[in-house]
């Protein structure tokens, strides 16, 4: 059966379209995620302003639609099993929407939390589901190419999310950044119903793990919200006891995954070195990823001083150099290999976040653009290859499981530095004494999270010398 699954897409398959077509359409739902997370950072000093909050405080409405994400991804590969991949991804595309709409109404930082955890309920969906479907209808040899077209997309929307977000709030109102999902959302439920076919799914004879679905949303629920409630001083014995709760619950989880034969998520991937090695590299440097869009904003409008349509223009860099990446990532796959390209640039990409730490506002404004631009483009490099490497070993019939472990890990990490970063902000604040957080708060959080970046370059050189040759056509010499 495990041999059949393997070759099964290698037989012609007229019912699909080119894999660029499928890749191009999932890319557009990731898109439509990208253009909102981008905007909303740039708005989240106005927002701050309007719920009378601290704009460290507003790290809340990031990392609750994280942390929906995080919590609903692990079950995505079986929703997705059980209802059809198609269907699931539509409907997610349909509350993500609604989501948005309820963004938009909100008047307090706590709706706004309400509204974001169900619109990330949508977004949970969204790009595990998407990924699945390609997963199961590429051909591996097309698998890193294909990774790419589904970028594309995503990068462009990085890139549209910026300067419009600051045209918004310099000239209208945060709200319409809530607004402009639904004709893009229509837009992508449309051509998913036009154009993807069904994809069928493993049949699951297990029920569904219920218990571990519960420790783990648990778990997650009260680590994430004990790190943000962490920098308050008047709740920190609050703070330490949900973080330590969580962390009771997470262990309980390792304790049940072992004893069930079908996990929610299957910690025995992680025997498999390419996906343990990159699932743990990957998430040190997604702390690092996770902090860059929350921190950015902030230094550029309350930092430097600079007005929130200069701050999207510089934030635009980032997203210009990760589009620039795409056009040389294969290629320098194929000609240095997987393991000697994450360990050399992976150094490059966490100490290009390192320079920001030394933004000055007199600074010109091309030599920090083409910073940035540098800064896109080494992590828009080192997430391609984990995204890829990660599944070279892990066969057909466990493709499902590994694609939710995976994105459950990466949503959970960017949370993570988000909250690292507000929790340095938070922190230094305090010991300076200060109302708003000043450029060296700012330099401080971005120094430590470049530090903890950089501690991957241990991981990457366990990666076998051979790693990902197969993928990216790479013959050591």
């Amino acid at each position: 059966m495990i041999e059949e699954k393997v070759e099964a897409p290698a037989t012609p398959q007229p019912a699909y379209p080119d894999y660029r077509s499928i890749s191009l359409i999932v890319g557009c739902a990731i898109f439509l995620e990208q253009v909102d997370g981008t905007v909303l950072a740039t708005a989240l000093p106005a927002m701050a302003r309007d719920f009378s909050v601290s704009a460290p405080a507003m790290s809340v409405a990031v990392t609750s639609y994280l942390l929906a994400l995080a919590i609903l991804i692990p079950v995505s590969g079986t929703i997705a099993d059980r209802f059809g991949a198609k269907r699931v991804f539509n409907s997610s595309i349909a509350v993500f929407i609604l989501g948005s709409i309820l963004c938009s109404l909100t008047h307090s930082l706590p709706m706004m939390v309400a509204a974001r955890l169900l619109q990330g309920m949508g977004g949970a969906m969204m790009a595990p589901v998407g990924r699945l479907m390609i997963l199961r209808t590429v051909e591996r040899r097309h698998l890193v190419s294909s990774m790419t077209w589904t970028l594309m997309p995503a990068i462009l929307g990085t890139m549209a999310g910026p300067p419009l977000g600051g045209f918004i709030v310099q000239y209208l109102d945060w709200r319409w950044i809530f607004y402009i999902n639904v004709p893009i959302g229509v837009l992508g439920y449309w051509l998913v119903r036009r154009y993807i076919p069904v994809v069928h799914g493993i049949a699951r004879s297990a029920r569904f793990d219920w218990l571990g679905f519960a420790l783990c949303s648990a778990g997650l629920g009260c680590l994430l919200f004990g790190l943000e409630l962490f920098g308050e001083n008047t709740r920190v014995a609050n703070a330490l006891g949900l973080i330590a709760l969580g962390a009771a619950a997470l262990l309980a989880y390792v304790w049940h995954a072992k004893r069930r034969v079908d996990p929610v998520m299957d910690l025995s991937l992680l025997r498999i070195d390419s996906f343990r090695l990159s699932v743990v590299s990957g998430s040190l440097m997604r702390i690092t990823q996770g902090a860059q869009p929350f921190l950015l904003p902030l230094l550029f409008q309350i930092g430097l001083g600079f007005s929130a349509l200069r701050s999207g223009q510089l934030i635009l860099a980032v997203s210009l150099g990760a589009l620039m990446a795409r056009g040389f990532t294969t290629r320098i796959l194929r000609q240095v290999g997987f393991r000697r390209a994450m360990v050399y640039n992976g150094v490059l990409a966490s100490l290009g976040y390192a320079v920001c730490a030394f933004f000055q506002p007199e600074w010109p404004f091309w030599l920090m653009f083409g910073l940035l631009v540098c800064c896109g483009a080494f992590m828009s490099f080192q997430f391609a290859a984990y995204n890829t490497v990660a599944y070279e070993a892990v066969p057909a019939d466990r493709m499902s499981a590994a694609n939710s472990f995976y994105s459950t890990l990466q949503q959970l990490m960017l949370s993570v530095g988000v909250c690292c970063g507000a929790l340095i902000l938070k922190f230094t604040m305090a010991v300076g004494q200060n109302v708003e957080p000043s450029r060296l708060n700012f330099s401080v959080a971005f120094l430590i999270v470049t530090a903890i970046s950089l501690t991957s370059t241990r991981w990457h050189r366990a990666f076998a010398h051979d790693a990902g040759h197969e993928l990216s056509g790479h013959r050591q010499r």
